[in-house]
């Protein structure tokens, strides 16, 4: 069996981009979900230090249960659909994204914050302007980690119809054919290293003031 096969790539050069295109779809989404729903718990949290543990607990529970029995757990509830795949998915960065939130916030210094307050900025205002920006890179860096965890973790969801480059995977396997399973591996490679740098840039271009420092 050859272990990559050029005709068979250019034969199905159309399926392997539109499964390419529903990865990168199924990623987004799920990064976009799980950080709307991780800012406003971590903010709570921060604003009532009691929800803190509580929150930290469940988003960790939920980390840790596999990612196919999650997805077996939703199927009654919403069946083999893209729902499944990104109730999972965003389940999955809830943990990432609430810590590295938490910790970047927590991180801005005292000083800066009371200055803030002295010069009469409203909380949204402070937030917007002076806490985020330097708590940025601590939250990127947890987006880093959910958006190359996801990639790796929407693989999975081919097993319930999804699954963006999964399916190539599922294909190889099925068909004995190891040319889907290659370009599946090196393209969810290059998928997560484009992501991340792409993020990197990203905090760069949001990050000005880094940029003089350096």
């Amino acid at each position: 069996m050859n272990l990559f096969d050029w005709a068979w790539v250019d034969h199905h050069s159309g399926l392997i981009m539109e499964q390419l295109v529903e990865h990168v779809e199924l990623t987004v989404l799920a990064l976009m979900f799980g950080f709307a729903l991780a800012f406003p718990l971590a903010l709570a949290a921060l604003r009532w230090p009691r929800l803190y543990h509580p929150s930290l607990f469940i988003t960790g529970v939920l980390f840790t249960i596999p990612s196919l029995a999650l997805f077996i757990l939703l199927m009654p509830l919403t069946g083999l659909s893209r729902t499944t795949s990104l109730i999972g998915l965003t389940i999955y960065t809830l943990l990432i994204l609430f810590r590295n939130i938490i910790e970047g916030l927590r991180g801005v210094p005292r000083d800066v914050i009371e200055a803030a307050r002295a010069m009469g900025y409203p909380r949204a205002h402070q937030l917007l302007a002076v806490e985020l920006p330097i708590a940025l890179p601590v939250i990127m860096a947890g987006v880093r980690i959910a958006a190359v965890t996801t990639i790796g973790l929407v693989t999975i969801t081919a097993l319930i119809g999804q699954g963006g480059l999964g399916r190539l995977f599922i294909t190889g396997f099925t068909l004995h054919i190891a040319t889907p399973l290659v370009v599946g591996f090196i393209l969810s490679i290059a998928l997560a290293v484009v992501t991340d740098l792409c993020l990197v840039a990203l905090l760069w271009l949001l990050s000005p003031w880094q940029r003089v420092r350096a």
